[in-house]
């Protein structure tokens, strides 16, 4: 190139950087494997042959593109060159490079080189493509060939079983032709070959030793058959199969297959059969409103890593014992082809209570009385005199705690069964529960008394129950006994008896003296009479449980209540949560009993835990439905003391209500009582103790003994202990003792109320009263050095006392209250002033006084306040 320089041209810049030519070098890159894994790019250079300068490719003289050997070596330009035409300009004035000779041919190489090896990659992948055809073709013909090989197997087989089956048929057919054969080959031993030994199969000469048949001519001559012809046999072939008689008389006609290729065969096609795809199940499954995982799959017979596989692909991570819920179940069911039928949880207590007898089947029961009044009326004396024993003496402070069941005999022989309810006001649940289960009502009510308010209370509970009520009139026996007035006080709250023109029977008994109680009981069968009590005592047992306790030494134990059906020794049961296998039927008068009928009290042994008083109890008829049952009630239960625990805010008023308690104290206990009536009871008492500012916090509740880990849960919460009618066992005494935890033993319920509410007051803030002293008036104020500023005032009203609380008014207005630190008459500090009398007062922290304000005195009294 040839720079010309011209003095009216602009100066051009020409960059510093030195034009080269890059060698024609193709590089790439390889990545090299070594042993553990271990890998290295290696750069790979190719480089192209180098021509000498005289030589001219042959590619260029023919015209033809330069092969790509021949264009990787650059020619050597020759030494005599022309002078290059001076470079062309354009528009803008900038000289363009003319190529040289080398660049042109680098460019022509470049070129043929990228022609070539697209050449090349284009009849690789023809020769790809027609190696691919030809693999498919051969691949597809041995899928033909071993179609067809299967196809004749197929026949062969059905040919051979074809084939036995004929050669049987026919050895039945020559069964009968063996003795005659034996016959006359015995006859022929001379002539014949010596006798084949056992276990050889005969050969087919034995046709020649059967009875020849007789033909008849063309003339009707007699003729005998022409003998068969014989023939050379090959050597005869290696016995195959077992030795039988149908291959002894067909080795010759037919061939039989060897037990080993049979059993080949028979798992060759076996395993083409396993191979083959399965028709796929659809089930009904039925799905609960939560399930686990792995019930799911069982119920669909799926596996357990599909159902796992199928919740990963919709984002979530299960494992196989974990709980979904119906919908996400639903999904997963409906992808794997079944049918889904959804049941509630509760689905489960379906058909457990309240199934209709048939009339046919029923049968008269006993009635089921229950006795009620007011405490101290004698409700368990009355029961006592007629059953003959002493249930008060078993009572603590002779009142009873407990309900109780117990069967008494009438005087025309049939059976009574009694419920005894307590009377005191924090048994109401016990009264009701006892109402519900009772087809007559006994109001006992003292003659003496009258009408009281747990009287009135039983009452209300026979009329929820809507069931009919006998009046006891007890201790007529009395001096002061007047029953026309209880007569009378009943017309006040409805009750009308048969006296006074109504329906309501009424009896005058004395428990002490035992009068009338003959009487007493003819009234009650004969409304037992009217009420026609019958029931089918052929069914599964359902009854109530009136009271649950847990024994130290037989467990569980529960009172029972049979209304419908037989309980029998071994039945599965079923009572709220808890469930289990009865062990034992104990009557009310400790007899064992295997089996207990419609109306019937016992105690039934064999629980899990103790039931709670009041459940249903129901035989199921296996332990999966008991477990269902209880699962479900279970966890309803602990539902339910959650929503409990944490409040849930469904209204406005309950926010405010929770608002209102939000600042109170709590007095944290843990209750354990002997039977579960007794705790209910204990329960409804301390919670009706609790106010706006201070309530009892229950942190555990239970039936049994006081356990060591009682003791370690009240240690956690400086909580006390509370057993009632329980004692601690030697290790919750020791800890107890040891980690300073108070236990409180009780037997009558009104001790343990009366101590709680006592402790609990403690808790209340006191209330403070104020006791007006006396008031006076500001005459002058002086300002004393050392002392500060001290008024002259005059006592107008009561005294004044110095350290007693005071008011500054001004123009009706408090504008200071405190302390009086300084009463002085004349000069002397005095205790107090009275009326009249003038004196100096100085006030504590407050200086501010002028003429004509009015100081009140007064005292402030704290008072402990109580529940």
């Amino acid at each position: 190139m040839v720079d010309t320089k011209t003095p009216g041209d602009k100066t051009l810049s020409v960059p510093s950087k030195t034009l080269t030519l890059k060698p024609r070098v193709e590089t790439g890159t390889v990545r090299q494997s070594f042993s553990h894994g271990r890998t290295k790019q290696v750069v790979v250079e190719k480089r192209g042959k180098r021509r000498l300068a005289g030589e001219a490719p042959a590619a260029e003289a023919s015209g033809a593109p330069e092969p790509t050997v021949a264009k990787a070596a650059s020619a050597r330009p020759p030494l005599a060159r022309p002078a290059a035409p001076v470079a062309p300009r354009n528009n803008s004035g900038v000289v363009l490079r003319t190529l040289t000779e080398d660049e042109r041919s680098a460019r022509a190489s470049a070129l043929a080189d990228a022609k070539a090896r697209d050449d090349e990659e284009r009849r690789l992948a023809e020769e790809e493509a027609k190696r691919r055809n030809s693999k498919e073709g051969i691949e597809q013909a041995e899928r033909e060939a071993a179609e067809a090989r299967r196809k004749a197997e197929e026949e062969r087989h059905r040919q051979d079983e074809e084939a036995k089956r004929k050669a049987e048929l026919e050895a039945k057919k020559r069964f009968g032709e063996v003795e005659a054969r034996a016959a006359a080959a015995t006859a022929r031993t001379a002539a014949a070959p010596p006798a084949r030994p056992p276990g050889v199969a005969a050969d087919a000469s034995d046709e020649d030793e059967a009875p020849r048949q007789v033909r008849r001519g063309p003339g009707g001559a007699m003729r005998p058959a022409a003998a068969p012809k014989t023939t050379a046999k090959p050597s005869p072939q290696k016995q195959r199969g077992r030795l039988t008689l149908v291959t002894a008389l067909n080795a010759d006609d037919v061939r039989e297959r060897s037990i080993a290729s049979f059993r080949r065969r028979t798992q060759r096609l076996k395993g083409h059969a396993s191979s083959e795809p399965k028709e796929k199940l659809t089930r009904e499954v039925v799905i609960p409103e939560a399930i686990n995982i792995q019930e799911l799959a069982n119920r669909m017979s799926e596996r357990a890593v599909d159902v796992i596989r199928l919740l990963m692909k919709q984002g979530a991570m299960h494992k196989i014992t974990d709980v979904i819920d119906a919908d996400t179940a639903q999904l997963i069911a409906e992808e794997l082809g079944h049918t889904v039928k959804r049941v509630a949880a509760s689905d489960v207590e379906e058909g457990l209570f309240d199934v209709v007898d048939d009339s046919t089947d029923t049968e008269p029961r006993s009635p089921v009385v229950t006795v009620m009044g007011h405490v101290d009326h004698g409700k368990t004396s009355l029961l006592d005199a007629l059953r003959h024993a002493n249930v008060v003496s078993g009572e603590a402070g002779g009142i009873t705690q407990h309900i109780g069941a117990y069967q008494v005999t009438s005087p025309d022989g049939r059976k009574i069964t009694f419920i005894d309810t307590p009377g005191h006001a924090a048994f109401t649940a016990m009264r009701a529960r006892g109402a519900k289960v009772t087809d007559i009502v006994i109001l006992v009510v003292a003659a003496d008394d009258g009408v009281m308010p747990q009287t009135v209370e039983a009452i209300n509970h026979a009329k929820a129950a809507k069931v009919p009520m006998i009046v006891a009139i007890n201790k007529i026996d009395k001096p002061d006994a007047r029953p026309e007035r209880v007569r009378t006080e009943l017309l006040q709250h409805e009750v009308q008896v048969e006296s006074l023109g109504g329906e309501v029977v009424d009896v005058e008994v004395s428990a002490k003296n035992k009068t009338n109680l003959d009487r007493l009981l003819e009234m009650i069968s004969l409304q037992a009479e009217l009420l026609d009590l019958k029931t089918n005592a052929a069914r599964p047992a359902e009854g109530t449980v009136i009271e649950a306790k847990l024994d130290r030494g037989r467990g569980p134990v529960a009172t029972v209540l049979v209304q419908r059906g037989t309980l029998r020794v071994g039945d599965i049961v079923v009572a709220g949560a808890e469930m289990g296998r009865v062990r034992a039927l104990i009557s009310d008068k400790g007899e064992t009993l295997e089996e207990a009928g419609p109306s019937v009290p016992v105690e039934v042994l064999g629980f899990n835990g103790p039931p709670e008083a009041g459940d249903r109890l129901a035989v199921v008829e296996n332990e999966a439905r008991a477990r269902q049952v209880t699962s479900y009630r279970a966890h309803q239960k602990r539902e339910n003391a959650a929503a409990s625990i944490s409040g849930m805010r469904g209204s406005l008023e309950q926010m405010m209500s929770q608002l209102k308690t939000s600042g109170r104290k709590e007095f944290p206990l843990i209750v354990k009582a002997d039977v579960q009536g007794s705790l209910e009871a204990i329960l409804g008492s301390l919670e009706k103790l609790g106010t706006d500012e201070v309530a009892a916090r229950i942190l555990h509740a239970g039936v049994g003994g006081i356990s060591e880990s009682d003791v370690t849960l009240a240690e956690g919460f400086n909580a006390a202990i509370l057993g009632f009618s329980v004692r601690a066992n030697k290790e919750a005494a020791a800890a107890a003792k040891r980690n300073g935890i108070e236990i409180r033993y009780y037997n009558i319920i009104y001790d343990l109320v009366d101590d709680i509410k006592t402790a609990m007051s403690g808790l209340l803030a006191p209330t403070l009263r104020e006791t007006m002293l006396g008031n006076a008036q500001i005459l002058e104020v002086f300002n004393i050095s050392k002392v500060g500023k001290v008024a002259g005032c005059r006592v107008t009203d009561g005294t004044v006392e110095r350290g007693a609380n005071v008011r500054l008014i001004r123009d009706n207005v408090v504008v200071h209250e405190g302390k009086l630190s300084t009463l002085k008459r004349f000069k002397d500090e005095v205790k107090e002033v009275a009326s009249g009398q003038e004196c100096g007062m100085a006030f504590e922290n407050y200086g501010d006084m002028r003429v004509g304000d009015i100081i009140e005195c007064y005292r402030v009294e704290t008072i402990q306040r109580s529940l």
